[in-house]
């Protein structure tokens, strides 16, 4: 196969500004992904994608820190790394991301948590695109780690050139596709000159490949990973009765490990401790089901162990900027 023939789908524009992590999740058409914010304050986002032909351009921002988690897609790979040098590190799959590192590998399912005020900017390729692409550049089918998900920094001297590169690509791209404003949303979805875009796209997937480091070094993955599959038994253990939350000694006891274990993971992995985490996430199904449901406060609290409404209603506007009240009025 040709790579002028990888990708045939049609090349499309979105850009939105977003008030709500649900918003901003259905923003990403074709991926299944879930957020949850951890951070206290007003969540405000930014989703901007630029469809080529068999690669997605992404720039991507959220005001609060997040969680996201999900797929984009079997067959396809991401490379990604920070928008502002010199800003917090972010954790991807465990691993901890500094501003001038790349995160890369299969797409079919990636866990990220970034921290407050915090944008990247990153490519999804269709595997058939890539194989061939890279076959040229090196000589050779991509290496094995493509299928993990790794985080290594970039080549001296060239992740801001990158971060440049793949701005003013998307622009270039933009314009070529046109676009129409309303409600704070620009979208598009017509033909283009395939050559001129296959040429920005090839151009742009070159500049990320070339920032990759000569060797990859995959010794750490191991250790990650078992600190993360620590964390998401925990986890899916402590949800697994939201009503009734457990205690973290409970929670130690079931998974087989200590507190100071646990909590050391869970900083490792999600940045934050174990009570901290859970507290947000029951918090985000409160909102989630006075938004999308027809729970009251009350059946939304119970449902998520929140059995005193005056503490829930001060954590849940510390979280999230409003109380109950506001957000159900929404609905």
């Amino acid at each position: 196969m040709s790579l002028a023939s990888a990708g045939a789908e049609r090349s499309w524009q979105r850009l939105l500004h977003t008030t709500d992590l649900d918003q901003h999740a259905r923003a990403q058409p074709g991926w299944a992904l879930h957020y949850e914010q951890l951070s206290a304050g007003r969540f405000g986002g930014l989703v901007h994608h630029v469809q080529l032909p068999g690669t997605r351009l992404v720039h991507e921002h959220c005001d609060v820190a997040v969680r996201q988690r999900g797929s984009l897609g079997a067959g396809h790979y991401g490379f990604a790394m920070p928008l502002q040098a010199g800003a917090q590190p972010a954790i991807f799959n465990g691993q901890r991301v500094d501003s001038d590192a790349i995160m890369l590998g299969s797409a079919a399912e990636i866990d990220l948590c970034t921290p407050e005020h915090f944008s990247l900017v990153g490519v999804v390729v269709e595997a058939e695109l890539l194989n061939p692409l890279w076959q040229q550049m090196y000589g050779r089918p991509p290496s094995a780690w493509i299928e993990s998900q790794l985080v290594v920094p970039a080549r001296a001297g060239l992740a801001a050139e990158l971060r440049a590169c793949h701005l003013r690509v998307m622009h270039d791209a933009g314009a070529m596709l046109g676009t129409s404003a309303e409600g704070g949303r620009t979208a598009s979805a017509v033909s283009v000159d395939d050559s001129a875009a296959r040429q920005l796209r090839d151009a742009l997937l070159i500049e990320w490949f070339e920032a990759l480091p000569d060797s990859i070094d995959t010794s750490a993955l191991p250790t990650s990973l078992a600190r993360k599959r620590l964390v998401d038994q925990a986890c899916a253990l402590m949800l697994s009765q939201a009503d009734e939350p457990l205690s973290m000694l409970e929670v130690c006891r079931r998974v087989g490990t200590s507190r100071r274990k646990l909590n050391y993971c869970f900083h490792d992995v999600l940045g934050s401790s174990p009570v901290k985490y859970l507290r947000a996430v029951r918090l985000n199904g409160v909102r989630r089901d006075l938004l999308a449901t027809a729970a009251t406060v009350q059946d939304a609290a119970a449902r998520w162990g929140f059995w005193h409404l005056g503490q829930l209603s001060r954590d849940y506007k510390r979280q999230f900027g409003e109380l109950p009240s506001a957000t159900l009025k929404r609905r």
